[in-house]
């Protein structure tokens, strides 16, 4: 009741007008009882800096108010070293807080900051944490030290000599034991909440990186329990209602190693010469039934997070990897979505319904890519390779005609790292999408178009995968750097569209190949971020007026969710009902919010171990030489990026002069040669310290050419 009530002062003083607190008791027209909840909220709205109360006794929003000059709310993230940055909405660019500014905040805590140097949403503002206004909830990691019999902890997110002191029964803790806390809101402690295991014990490292997260490993007992009821092979009973497609061909590609098989895909072209092309999707939903231990496990997960060398599953294994995923040879319930497209892939036709299918063969990418790539076909798929031509060729199709509608591909590649069975790094490679790779990427957006379209022409509480616009300041920064490049851009930024966009990506890639993974990286960091919401805006990268995430079920909850919507709309007995809608009214936000939330934690998980992992293969390589492009330039250093995407830094003090920042135009120049370093400029480096723990690399630029040049001289200068 509390949030709704303050959405509604929010909206209320978005007048940006004072108003007494009778005032807005009475505009918001709440029976009388709930006036005393309303005074309460007011309150806390002023204790959490959203409302600002005048020497008047009155109330506005506190971003309209004189006290709000230079100062904003943001999430504090904290970094190894003394500094840290604040995350505020809507802002790309984070605010630095040095390390004698940052007061008692702590990762994730809510502060107040204000601007002390530098202009807002620029690299070089700099911040002063004002208060700390809500301590983070999340469970923190740290190292327990014992000192003078008494337990302390130091934490992973703060510099190494804050010890802080432990609360809760802390008798069974020994020094080196990683645990997590919660930190205590008065003081300056932490409460004992779990302890994760030793420092030395294998696999530790990612086993802290995720409870860092608020990632679980295990599943509770309730969850265990429910699964005992659950069958591990399809029944007659579960077919009523349903479609039997076991007949069709319909078969699944996806990495070598996926044991979790969300959709399988078929095709056939009409006798009219149109496609029919059919998206089968895993029915999560008809075994993860709302309010269920289960579903109230997955929707606090949200996500499956896919790590170097493993996978912690939203759902158990008897689920992800069984009775839901759709392995060959085995009667599958699904929800299908059927599409008869025309000759240039535009809609004639869908339709949804619940399935059961039986998958034909477990194709791989790799293998997909050979037939259809190189012409050769891997024994077991010679039956199918028609089918498969025919979809390179429908793919083709739809890619060309979703660019021509303002598509965005920025083809980043990913890296990939090779792991043995004890997690121990063997090697990091480059991650492109092949044609079996796109291939599958178009027809889940088409899936995922055709039911976003149906809930919303139904008019129907939905949840939507949407994505904004470009950011135009941060945009407009990045056009100028391209200028010092070599690259200019004449397109009207007045109007900028995704077919501005692609435009530009198009003359990186044309002018500057060797720096396109740079370019584009920092390019989309132009855009918004996608998130979940219930509140239809479309999907600007995509180009698309609706869209949603229906193809993943098994590894993301918002999927799920909208299967569950499918059912409960459209194949329910009672179908569509007042008090469904208000039902899911009333919950979609939240889950959206939560959804929004996990991904985010789940990227960031992901990234760190993957930030570890590349330190720990660098360890083997200190003292080695290598090529790179400069991928980002800061006031103490410039970061270069390997072929392999690695990334480390080369600190300006380690040159052989001093080397000055130019951070409007992003570039970096030597005092004394002159050399101009930018964005996409190729080095050689050589590795000079790399740490797992830190999680950090150090370069220093490879001297080999001017070590030989200062030889010469000396020889020059002796005889």
């Amino acid at each position: 009741m509390k949030d709704e009530i303050k959405k509604e002062i929010t909206e209320l003083l978005s007048d940006k007008k004072a108003r007494e607190a009778i005032d807005i008791i009475k505009a918001l027209n709440y029976d009388k009882s709930l006036d005393s909840l309303v005074m309460e909220t007011i309150q806390e709205m002023v204790n959490e800096y959203d409302l600002y109360m005048t020497k008047h006794g009155r109330y506005m929003n506190f971003s309209d108010s004189d006290a709000s000059l230079d100062m904003y709310k943001g999430f504090f993230d904290a970094t190894k070293g003394e500094y840290g940055f604040v995350r505020v909405n809507n802002l790309a660019e984070d605010i630095f807080i040095p390390g004698d500014y940052k007061g008692s905040a702590m990762q994730d805590d809510l502060v107040l900051v204000k601007i002390t140097k530098g202009a807002l949403n620029t690299k070089n503002c700099e911040g002063k944490i004002v208060k700390v206004l809500k301590r983070s909830n999340k469970s923190k990691v740290g190292e327990v030290v014992i000192k003078n019999h008494r337990c302390f902890i130091r934490l992973h997110t703060l510099k190494n000599k804050d010890l802080i002191p432990l609360k809760g029964d802390t008798k069974r803790l020994v020094a080196g034991d990683l645990i997590t806390v919660k930190m205590m809101d008065d003081a300056y402690e932490a409460l004992y909440l779990t302890r994760i295991g030793h420092k030395n014990d294998p696999g530790i490292d990612i086993e802290c990186v995720l409870a860092e997260h608020d990632f679980e490993t295990t599943f509770n007992d309730e969850v265990l329990k429910q699964l005992e009821t659950i069958p591990t092979e399809v029944l007659e009973s579960d077919l009523e209602g349903r479609r039997d497609l076991r007949d069709k061909e319909i078969f699944t590609i996806d990495g070598d190693d996926t044991k979790d098989i969300d959709d399988a895909i078929s095709l056939e072209r009409l006798s009219n010469g149109n496609y029919m092309l059919g998206v089968h999707i895993a029915d999560v939903s008809y075994y993860v039934r709302e309010n269920t231990p289960l579903d109230e496990e997955a929707r606090k997960r949200g996500t499956s997070v896919y790590l170097a060398d493993r996978v912690v599953p939203m759902l158990p294994h008897q689920l992800s990897n069984g009775i839901c995923s759709l392995n060959p040879e085995v009667d599958r319930l699904a929800l299908t979505c059927m599409m008869e497209l025309d000759p240039k892939s535009n809609f004639v036709n869908y339709d949804i319904y619940p399935s059961v299918i039986r998958s034909r063969k477990q194709m791989t990418y790799n293998h997909v890519n050979e037939i259809l790539e190189q012409g050769i076909t891997p024994e077991g798929y010679e039956e199918f390779v028609p089918t498969l031509k025919l979809m390179q060729e429908l793919a083709s199709i739809v890619r060309k005609r979703k660019i021509r509608q303002g598509y965005i591909d920025f083809s980043v590649d990913e890296a990939k790292i090779v792991v043995d069975e004890e997690g121990n790094v063997l090697d990091i490679k480059r991650r492109s999408r092949g044609t079996g790779e796109k291939l599958i990427e178009d027809f889940m957006i088409l899936a995922n178009e055709a039911v976003a379209t149906y809930i919303s022409d139904c008019n129907l509480p939905g949840v939507y995968r949407v994505h904004g616009s470009v950011n135009e300041e941060r945009l407009r920064k990045f056009l100028k750097v391209l200028e010092i490049l070599g690259i200019t851009v004449k397109d009207n930024l007045n109007n900028i569209n995704q077919h501005t966009i692609q435009r530009i990506i198009k003359i990186i890639e044309e002018k500057r190949p060797e720096a396109f993974q740079v370019l584009s990286t920092y390019m989309l960091s132009c855009m918004a971020k996608a998130k979940y919401q219930t509140e239809n805006i479309g999907h600007f990268a995509l180009a698309l007026r609706n869209y949603t995430h229906f193809t993943s079920p098994i590894r993301r909850y918002p999927d799920t969710t909208t299967h569950r919507l499918i059912h409960d709309y459209f194949f329910s007995k009672d179908g569509i009902t007042e008090e469904k809608i208000r039902h899911y009214e009333q919950i979609l936000d939240e889950i959206c919010l939560t959804s929004s939330e996990r991904e985010r934690a789940s990227i960031e998980c992901e990234r760190e171990v993957d930030k570890m992992k590349m330190a720990e293969y660098m360890e083997n390589y200190i003292g080695s030489s290598f090529t790179g492009v400069i991928s980002g330039l800061t006031s103490n250093g410039m970061f270069v990026l390997l072929d392999n995407l690695v990334e480390g830094m080369i600190r300006y003090d380690t040159f052989d002069e001093r080397i000055e920042y130019d951070s409007e135009r992003e570039i970096a120049v030597g005092s004394r040669t002159h050399r101009v370093f930018t964005l996409g400029t190729k080095i050689d480096v050589k590795v000079i310290n790399a740490s797992k723990i830190t999680k950090q690399i150090d370069f220093e630029e490879k001297k080999v050419v001017l070590d030989e040049e200062r030889e010469k001289e000396k020889i020059k200068k002796k005889y």
